[in-house]
């Protein structure tokens, strides 16, 4: 497995740790291989019936590793490969045939929220924060991400998130539906979910998960996301955005549509 996720099974539970903690969890291209590592892994362990995502120190995930995504994006030139296993590690966690569940603490963000919503349950921990911030890098949200953000949060919150890019409260994301449960004993919660969950039919948790992603997926948008996808990767507002974060200064966008 994979270094940058470490996956433990006890029993029928298995449980994927994001291990990037002195990176917040930042997701790079190495995790996003990797959670598609560990979902072959549970899917081959028919005694597996539910898995659990949460993250090592005090981050669920803080997004992207910016630092390493401009010279990823640099020998990746288009970008295709790293979209393509973007889109296969959501995949792989949103079409796993058990229950899923994301245990949330501190930051959740951008590629940290991806995650999170392609789980079928969201348990975070009072104090999180979370945020959808590919505004502030001048990069396009993937679009079977946004498909499931606008499912799951609806189109208010979605374009909130993604036009502003501001962060917003765990109070606040159970209100509007991205996350089902906000809680000040994190262990408790999950430990009560999971036992809900083992209690109940594999057939039809794994039936109603296809359901329920077909028809997340009804809405065709994928061409254009795609196509927007890769302009975004070779536009100035990407370059400018990462220089910034280097630099550590608000970012000076000249990108007009």
């Amino acid at each position: 497995m994979n270094v940058t996720v470490e996956y433990n099974e006890e029993g029928t539970v298995a449980t994927w740790w994001l291990d990037r903690p002195e990176a917040r969890n930042a997701v790079n291209l190495a995790m996003w291989e990797a959670l598609c590592e560990a979902a072959d892994a549970a899917n081959q362990n028919p005694d597996v019936r539910v898995v659990i995502i949460r993250g090592r120190g005090r981050h669920f995930s803080a997004g992207a590793d910016i630092a390493s995504l401009g010279r990823t994006l640099a020998a990746d030139h288009d970008g295709s490969s790293y979209r393509a296993t973007n889109l296969a590690a959501e995949r792989a966690i949103s079409t796993l045939r058990m229950p899923t569940i994301a245990v949330i603490e501190g930051f959740c963000v951008g590629g940290g929220v991806q995650i999170a919503l392609a789980c079928d349950i969201r348990i975070a921990d009072s104090g999180s924060t979370f945020g959808v911030t590919p505004a502030r890098l001048g990069i396009s949200y993937p679009v079977v991400a946004l498909q499931r953000l606008v499912a799951i949060a609806g189109m208010g919150l979605a374009t909130e998130l993604l036009l502003a890019g501001e962060m917003i409260s765990a109070t606040r994301a159970a209100a509007t539906g991205l996350i089902q449960h906000v809680t000040d004993d994190l262990d408790q919660s999950v430990n009560e979910m999971v036992s809900a969950l083992l209690q109940r039919s594999p057939f039809t948790q794994s039936a109603t998960k296809q359901l329920l992603n077909a028809m997340i997926d009804a809405v065709d948008i994928a061409d254009l996301g795609r196509a927007m996808e890769q302009d975004s990767l070779t536009s100035p507002d990407l370059d400018e955005g990462l220089a910034a974060f280097g630099e550590k200064r608000p970012p000076r966008f000249i990108y007009r549509p």
